[in-house]
C-alpha cells in the first residue's frame, strides 16, 4: 500500500526528518457531522495537532487516490459532496474505492490502516466503535483493526450509543492494551467514567509515549488505545444521555435502520433528542484528542 499513498509535502517531510505526526480520519467530516460545522472541527482539530508542535495528517481517498494530509480545500470539498457520494471506507471498502476512482473518507479502522502503511504511529479520534447494543454479532471493525494494525489511537473510549461492556471484552479478546491518561476507567465518549477499568493509569503523555515505544521495540502487531475523558465544562450527565442513547436506539430498531446507517442515525438522533448539547460534546473531546495525540507524538519522537 505505501507506493500508493500520495503524501501531502509537509507530512512527508516530517516523517522523512523523524518528526511528529499525527493521522486524523475523515468520517467526521462526511458522516459524523453536519456542514459547516464538520469543516470547522476537522479544521480546530488540525489546528490543536499544529498547537501541540506535530503535523497534523487527515487521511481520506480522493478520487480513487489514498490522500494523507488534506489541504483546506479538500477538507471543504468532501464536507459539500452530496449525501452517499462519498464512501466510507474501512478495511474491506479500501481496494473498492481505490479501483472504482471514487471518493471514501476513512473510519477508525480505515484510518488505521493507511497510517500504519504511511508509518504514523499516532492516531486521533473522538470514539471508537464496538460492539452494538442488542446486537452481539454486530461488532464493529474497529475492535478487530486494533488487534492487528500496530497504531496507538487517541480517543474518549467507544461512542456511547455502543455495549461498552460488550465492546471492552472484544478489545480483551484482540489483546488490545487500555491506557488511561488520567483515568483509572474507560471513559463513556460523553460522560468521564463507563464504570469499566482501563490496564493502566498513566499522569502523563510522556508515560503513554514509553509504553508505544515499548511496544514498538517489542514489535506487537497490535494497537494500543489511550483513552481520554472529555473536558469536564463539556461532559453531559451519564444518566440524561443514556435516556436520549436508548430512545434512538428504539427508533432505529422500529425504522430497520441497519449497517453503516446505524451509528450516523444515532449520532444525530441523540443530537436532536440533547438540543445539541451531545454534539458539543462531541466536538469538544475531539479537539481534545487531537491535542493530547499532538503532545504524545511530540514526545515520541524524542525518545526515537
Amino acid at each position: 500500500m505505501k507506493r500508493s499513498l500520495v503524501l501531502a509535502p509537509e507530512v512527508a517531510a516530517a516523517l522523512r526528518d523523524g518528526g511528529a505526526v499525527v493521522a486524523l480520519e475523515s468520517t467526521l467530516i462526511t458522516h459524523g457531522l453536519p456542514y459547516p460545522a464538520s469543516v470547522e472541527t476537522a479544521w480546530a482539530m488540525e489546528a490543536a495537532v499544529r498547537a501541540s508542535g506535530a503535523v497534523p495528517a487527515t487521511i481520506a481517498i480522493l478520487a480513487g487516490r489514498i490522500t494523507v494530509g488534506l489541504t483546506r480545500a479538500e477538507i471543504d470539498y468532501l464536507a459539500q459532496r452530496p449525501l452517499g457520494a462519498v464512501r466510507k471506507c474501512s478495511r474491506r471498502d479500501l481496494p473498492i474505492a481505490v479501483a472504482r476512482g471514487e471518493d471514501g473518507a476513512t473510519t477508525v479502522a480505515g484510518t488505521m490502516i493507511v497510517a500504519a502503511a504511511a508509518g504514523i504511529p499516532i492516531f486521533a479520534t473522538g470514539g471508537i466503535g464496538g460492539v452494538h447494543r442488542g446486537a452481539p454479532f454486530d461488532v464493529s471493525a474497529d475492535l478487530l483493526e486494533l488487534g492487528r494494525t500496530p497504531v496507538a489511537v487517541v480517543c474518549a473510549g467507544a461512542k456511547a450509543i455502543l455495549d461498552l461492556p460488550a465492546t471492552a471484552e472484544v478489545l480483551e479478546t484482540q489483546g488490545v492494551p487500555l491506557v488511561g491518561l488520567g483515568t483509572d476507567t474507560l471513559p463513556a465518549f460523553y460522560s468521564r467514567s463507563s464504570g469499566l477499568p482501563v490496564d493502566v493509569n498513566v499522569a502523563t503523555v510522556t508515560e503513554v509515549a514509553a509504553i508505544i515505544a515499548a511496544a514498538h521495540r517489542l514489535a506487537a502487531q497490535h494497537g494500543i488505545l489511550v483513552v481520554v475523558p472529555v473536558p469536564v465544562a463539556d461532559e453531559l450527565p451519564a444518566a440524561s444521555i443514556e435516556g436520549a442513547i436508548q430512545q434512538a436506539t428504539r427508533e432505529a430498531l422500529a425504522g430497520g435502520v441497519s449497517g453503516k446507517r446505524v451509528t450516523p442515525f444515532l449520532l444525530k438522533r441523540v443530537a436532536e433528542l440533547t438540543r445539541g448539547e451531545s454534539r458539543r460534546a462531541n466536538t469538544a473531546l475531539l479537539i481534545n484528542n487531537a491535542g493530547i495525540a499532538g503532545q504524545i507524538a511530540v514526545e515520541l519522537a524524542g525518545m526515537k
